[in-house]
């Protein structure tokens, strides 16, 4: 019996990533394909300042990539990290899972691997991108939280146009299901800006970043990824599910155990956020309040889902909240 696809993303950049992912469903392409579609639009995206071409460079100016994707119906994986000068690392993974023996490759043998591959050198840095960098370089700031420097105390000195606004985020996450029921997940990124070169967050770490098991579910992640694998979020999530929790009340838990294990975080340096799908068509979602709350991180993420008959398309719905602290949750905020 055919299934009711299902389409997810993190943020608001989410949004054309899911309308590219849905399509490929539509047209009865797998949600593998699906993910690498809807992730490529995101990397192609120059205005998006955190993820594949125009992502915000390492401390030294260069842009390095991380990306990761998991199939659901063979529970194979790729992953590429410290990626450079390929403008599509979530691509490149696909390639290193179907290509190789290997699951992650990484730095310049990555790229190596991408050129062997066919895919283009490109240049990564857009004019924006370059300009925040310049102005960063004079300032001096430690390579810190570019994307979670919203108190005073928090490091890099920003003039009031140089900060972030609420659809100014990092890593996009994403999951499918697709009409024949199959599971698949991505997660791609251009990791925190200013970082040290061979930095690596949790994006392309399977279990992290995102993980997928056909029989249960999947789940992804975003936010600052140095505290997010020390929890194996998305691993924590599809086996939460698996328990018989929800997809939402599976995020809420795993990110009030994050939460816990970091009872210092007040100002939000530790923000996460969680995407979940599970095999029945059913989301969820939930965001720490600190370092996501409103108005300076709107936590955002968005969805697609139906059939489109008729010649009529689905739409995608743009949810907010909810929040989570290590004791409770929070009613959904509006900016």
């Amino acid at each position: 019996m055919a299934v009711e696809p299902v389409f997810i993303a993190t943020w608001r950049f989410g949004v054309p990533a899911c309308l590219a992912g849905w399509q490929k469903l539509m047209a009865g392409c797998s949600a593998l394909d699906a993910i690498e579609a809807g992730a490529n639009v995101t990397e192609d995206d120059t205005s998006v300042n955190s993820v594949g071409n125009g992502g915000l460079p390492n401390s030294e100016g260069e842009v390095e990539l991380d990306a990761a994707i998991m199939d659901g119906s063979t529970h194979a994986a790729g992953a590429v990290a410290g990626l450079t000068r390929t403008g599509r690392p979530i691509s490149v993974a696909r390639r290193v899972m179907e290509v190789t023996p290997h699951v992650m490759l990484v730095g310049g043998k990555a790229q190596e691997f991408a050129r062997a591959q066919g895919f283009p050198d490109a240049d990564l840095m857009s004019d924006e991108s370059r300009r925040r960098w310049e102005a960063w370089q004079k300032e001096q700031s430690s390579a810190a939280v570019a994307h979670f420097d919203k108190t005073p105390d928090a490091a890099p000195a920003m003039s009031p146009d140089e900060v972030s606004t609420p659809d100014d985020h990092d890593t996009i996450g994403l999951c499918a299901l697709d009409a024949n029921g199959d599971l698949a997940v991505g997660c791609t990124t251009s990791g925190m800006a200013w970082k040290l070169p061979g930095r690596v967050g949790d994006s392309p770490i399977i279990g992290s970043g995102l993980y997928v098991d056909n029989a249960i579910g999947a789940a992804a992640g975003t936010g600052y990824g140095d505290e997010m694998m020390k929890a194996c979020v998305s691993y924590r999530v599809v086996m939460l599910m698996e328990r018989g929790l929800s997809p939402e009340e599976a995020c809420i838990e795993t990110l009030r155990y994050l939460l816990r294990k970091r009872p210092s975080d007040q100002h939000g340096y530790y923000g996460a956020a969680l995407i979940a799908l599970r095999k029945d068509g059913v989301v969820g979602a939930a965001a720490t309040l600190s370092g996501f709350g409103a108005p300076d991180r709107l936590w955002q993420w968005a969805v697609i889902r139906g059939t489109g008959i008729e010649g009529q398309p689905a739409s995608v719905v743009l949810h907010e909240g909810i929040y989570v602290t290590s004791d409770k949750i929070i009613s959904t905020l509006t900016p």
